[in-house]
């Protein structure tokens, strides 16, 4: 049985740290949507939040991140957010104008631009959210799309944060970037899909991060690191759940939620250096459990 927490300080953590910092990126973008800068900002300040968080109240003490790790996640999310930005440019400039005439051409141009704007956020967020799901799950049923996504690179870390969620290989970026890339230009949402995707970054982040949260309420909807830590696990069947990083709801409806705890993370009894990550998409470690290839047909 789980044991609620003691300190003031704790419960509030535990209660409420969640639908507060993700609440709080919707408003922040709500009132400041023309600032240029309000995305990489949102980004920024929730995870300084979740580090300090995690540095003060661990859930697990030994996934504390040292300094050298940390600056090294650190420096490789940067630049993968970097990468991400080309990624989302180029799906525009090759996607918008094919999309917009596949709308017209099917006579369905009824985004409802009129309802109000949170409103159309969710609808953007949960619409790619579902796209997501069923891309996520296709990396860990078929030994190709794992590889060639470089997804093990992802799941290799035996130590989790909020950081990690940027740590992805970067062939995945084309990945990650593509289900938003749709619904934003399919449907021509426009401005509500920026929002989104602040929200978006914002419950990734939650959902890898090391802190002792409650998830009865928000964890019908969306991710909370409860589940999302679970679909880290270095067990093959465990790690075949949750696909949703953000939202939970489509695990719900397709059959693929679990609630239970999580003993070790990671594709297997080791975590790789750096470089074994990179490579992962051509030669994986001896010791890797968690990929298709270890399904039994």
């Amino acid at each position: 049985m789980t044991t609620m927490p003691k300190p003031t300080l704790d419960r509030v953590i535990y209660f409420a740290l969640q639908p507060m910092l993700a609440s709080g990126v919707l408003v922040f973008w709500y009132f400041n949507q023309d600032l240029a800068s309000g995305y990489i900002l949102s980004i920024l300040i929730i995870n300084i939040v979740l580090a300090l968080v995690e540095h003060w109240r661990p859930a697990r003490p030994d996934w504390v991140q040292r300094w050298r790790e940390k600056s090294r996640n650190i420096v490789l999310v940067v630049i993968l957010i970097m990468g991400a930005g080309l990624v989302v440019g180029f799906y525009d400039s090759s996607l918008r104008g094919p999309l917009a005439d596949l709308r017209q051409t099917l006579g369905i141009d009824f985004w409802p631009h009129q309802w109000p704007l949170l409103v159309q956020v969710f609808m953007v967020f949960f619409l790619s959210e579902f796209i997501w799901y069923w891309m996520h799950r296709a990396e860990h049923r078929w030994d190709l799309v794992w590889r060639v996504s470089g997804h093990g690179a992802h799941h290799a870390f035996k130590h989790l944060g909020a950081i990690n969620f940027g740590a992805n290989h970067p062939l995945e970026l084309f990945f990650i970037a593509l289900p938003s890339a749709l619904v934003e230009l399919f449907f021509g949402v426009g401005l509500a899909a920026a929002g989104a995707a602040a929200f978006s970054v914002t419950q990734a982040s939650i959902a890898h991060s090391n802190i002792r949260m409650n998830t009865n309420v928000v964890g019908w909807l969306f991710t909370t690191n409860r589940y999302h830590i679970h679909h880290h696990s270095s067990i093959l069947e465990e790690s075949n759940t949750n696909y949703g990083c953000s939202a939970i709801v489509w695990d719900r409806v397709f059959g693929t939620f679990e609630d239970a705890g999580t003993v070790d993370t990671g594709t297997g009894p080791t975590e790789p250096s750096l470089w074994q990550k990179f490579i992962m998409p051509v030669r994986e470690p001896d010791d890797t459990a968690t990929a298709p290839s270890n399904l039994v047909a």
